[in-house]
């Protein structure tokens, strides 16, 4: 851990990097809109997810006591379609989603949030919110029984998308509903309809609007005004621009600091969605790749900027971060000490890439520059074998989780399965050992043609051979 130092965030609402100042001294209240639990997670989830992880271990590494909320949104219209469809109840859907996407996460190395609260057990939350939107005249009860907010109303309404509703009015089809006063009015609470699931309010029977929800259970678990609010940048209009409205509406207080946004995953240069019908989900993409080379695929492009899904970038994904395994191979030993039980003499000699590290991080959290680090660091252990800055590559590489798994274990993991019937087969652990223990007999019999037979046959199933003093060692190439 490094001492707190001053750090960027890039703030969406003023559109320029800025100084970090948490409201209180060494505390951070974060809040990271969650995913809608009706399907498998695709890449697109796993991107804003594992940018906000790492944000949240490396601002652990630098000292400050995060407070990471990242909601579920568990009753929606496409949840209670699936349902419908799935002759299931909405319960037994989104339980068994939400344990899916907790697979999914922790395989991609990611750690549960601090809260994770759930939509539909937030009700008398956003209830009370509700009611104290209508009191103050920023919500009505529409002809259809419909609750409305009355955006217009709201004045500040806008400046997070940086629209203004003449603009819309000028260039955007704006859905109009008859019982709405203004067409840019958003639903708060949809009146129950027959055979959906409602709950109980008295202004009639319903279930939540998307946004309310969020606005409820954000103040809920972190109060009126929160230091980060984050996501993927397709929320920040119409989701987090509705969401700040009726939240400051409703406080009367100021409702965020830092806005912070995850850009789109793309496919072909098209965003990647399931209404596209061009996403992958994490489970279809960890059959093939290892989860570290997701992670680290994604934490290779800058959070905010557009990241291209493709084969090639995670097979350069994959290249990258087995460089860095064999180079931390090399000097690995099981009882390495950590980075704080270092004397003050060997933590001058990583020093600079610390510096460099935090410098990057600092900047609006640069892991691309941050992962160049750890590539100098690799290049000069290779040349020194120093196993001072084996320790520093472990302690900063962690701090984004990376590099976590023991080296061996790793380069001998799956790289890639089956694709299709002229692929090869991936061959387990147990064929290898026994035909590398194969090719050792021929070897002691003198039988070469049939030890570089072996060898060959290895090698075309992607296994490399390295023979030194100590024996024979392998890995997957």
């Amino acid at each position: 851990m490094v001492s707190l130092s001053e750090f960027f965030i890039y703030n969406t609402i003023n559109q320029k990097k800025e100084v970090f100042k948490p409201i209180i001294p060494g505390k951070i209240k974060l809040y990271v809109c969650g995913i809608t639990v009706y399907d498998y997670c695709h890449i697109g989830h796993a991107r804003v997810s594992i940018a906000f992880d790492a944000i949240v271990k490396y601002l652990t590494w630098l000292g400050y006591e995060v407070t990471y909320v990242r909601n579920i949104t568990d009753i929606d219209d496409k949840i209670i379609d699936r349902a419908n469809a799935n002759q299931e109840s909405i319960e037994a859907l989104t339980q068994r989603f939400i344990e899916l996407m907790h697979e999914d996460f922790k395989r991609l190395g990611m750690d549960l949030p601090s809260i994770e609260p759930k939509a539909t057990h937030h009700i008398p939350h956003i209830l009370d919110m509700i009611q104290v939107l209508l009191d103050k005249k920023l919500a009505y009860i529409g002809q259809d029984g419909d609750v409305y907010f009355a955006v217009e109303q709201y004045l500040p309404y806008g400046e997070l998308s940086h629209r203004k509703l003449e603009d819309l009015r000028a260039g955007e089809r704006v859905e109009m509903v008859q019982s709405k006063h203004s067409p840019y009015d958003f639903v708060l609470w949809k009146k129950a309809k027959a055979g959906e699931p409602s709950f109980e309010a008295h202004w009639g029977p319903g279930r939540p609007g998307w946004h309310i929800e969020c606005s409820a259970m954000a103040t809920h678990c972190l109060g009126n005004t929160i230091d980060i609010h984050g996501g993927g940048f397709d929320l920040i209009f119409p989701h987090h621009e509705n969401e700040r409205a009726q939240s400051e509406g409703a406080t009367g207080e100021h409702f965020v600091n830092y806005w912070m946004h995850v850009g789109f995953v793309q496919v072909d240069d098209q965003k990647m969605s399931k209404s596209l019908k061009n996403f992958f989900s994490i489970r279809e993409v960890l059959e093939i790749y290892h989860p570290e080379v997701v992670r680290f695929f994604l934490l290779s492009s800058h959070y905010r900027s557009p990241i291209n899904y493709s084969q090639e970038g995670l097979e350069n994904a994959k290249n990258g971060l087995e460089r860095l395994y064999l180079a931390l191979n090399a000097v690995w030993q099981p009882n390495f000490v950590s980075y704080k039980q270092l004397a003050d003499a060997d933590k001058i000699v990583i020093q600079p890439y610390y510096d460099k590290f935090t410098q990057a991080m600092n900047d609006d959290f640069n892991t691309p520059l941050a992962i160049a680090v750890l590539f100098e660091l690799a290049k000069e252990m290779n040349l020194t074998k120093n196993k001072i800055l084996a320790i520093g590559l472990l302690e900063l590489s962690g701090a984004i989780g990376l590099l976590l798994s023991v080296p061996e274990k790793y380069l001998k993991s799956f790289k890639s399965f089956k694709k299709s019937e002229s692929d090869q087969l991936v061959l387990d652990e147990k064929t290898i050992e026994k035909m590398i223990i194969g090719r050792a007999q021929a070897r002691l019999k003198q039988n070469f043609s049939e030890a570089d037979r072996i060898r060959k046959d290895l090698e075309s199933k992607g296994i490399i051979i390295e023979d030194t003093k100590d024996g024979t060692s392998w890995r997957r190439g």
